[in-house]
C-alpha cells in the first residue's frame, strides 16, 4: 500500500491524499492519463513515477522541472515512509507514506468523486480524501525559469525613471 498526500504550500499541512492498495506503479502529473493529476504550470505532464520492487517502491523524476527532496534535485531514490518531495523548485508539496496493505474501511477513507475534486484521479481502486483548508489570499503564483515564453526572455531591460 502506498499513501500519497498533497501538503498545503505554505502550511504543510494535508489537503489531499490518494491511496492505493495494489499498483505497482503509479504516475503524477498534469496529464489526464496519471494516477494522480495536478494542474500546476510547473508540474510536467508525467513528472514522477512511483515503481513497486517486492515490499519496497521507488521514486523517479521524469520532470522538466526536476523533482526536488530537501532542496536538492533527484533522478532516483529509494521511498522511505513519510518521504516529503516537491515536484519542480516551487511546485506542489507531496508526502509519501508506504506499508501494509489496509481496507478503506480501516483507513476511514471516502472516495470522491473526480467532478468533485479539484485534482482529479482516474478510477482503478484509488481512494481520494479530502480534507478542508483554511482559505488563503493569493499573492501570486511562482514561475520556473523554465516556464517563460521566448519573447519574456528576450524583451531588452527597460529601466524605470522615478
Amino acid at each position: 500500500m502506498i499513501k500519497l498526500t498533497l501538503l498545503h504550500p505554505l502550511q504543510s499541512i494535508p489537503v489531499r491524499s490518494w491511496i492505493f492498495e495494489d499498483q505497482q506503479v503509479v504516475r503524477i502529473g498534469r496529464s489526464t492519463e496519471n494516477h494522480v493529476v495536478l494542474f500546476s504550470a510547473v508540474v510536467s505532464r508525467r513528472h514522477i513515477e512511483l515503481r513497486r520492487s517486492g515490499i519496497t517502491w521507488e521514486l523517479i523524476n521524469l520532470g522538466t522541472n526536476g523533482t526536488y527532496l530537501d532542496g536538492k534535485p533527484v533522478a532516483k531514490v529509494p521511498v522511505v515512509d513519510g518521504l516529503i518531495v516537491h515536484l519542480a523548485r516551487s511546485g506542489p508539496k507531496i508526502q509519501i507514506n508506504v506499508g501494509p496493505s489496509q481496507s478503506s474501511a480501516q483507513l476511514g477513507q471516502t472516495s470522491v468523486k473526480p467532478r468533485d475534486a479539484a485534482v482529479h484521479t482516474p478510477s482503478g481502486g484509488v481512494l481520494a480524501s479530502t480534507i478542508p483548508v483554511p482559505e488563503q489570499k493569493e499573492v501570486g503564483t511562482p514561475r520556473e525559469e523554465d516556464d517563460l515564453t521566448e519573447a519574456e526572455n528576450t524583451r531588452p531591460y527597460l529601466e524605470e525613471k522615478y
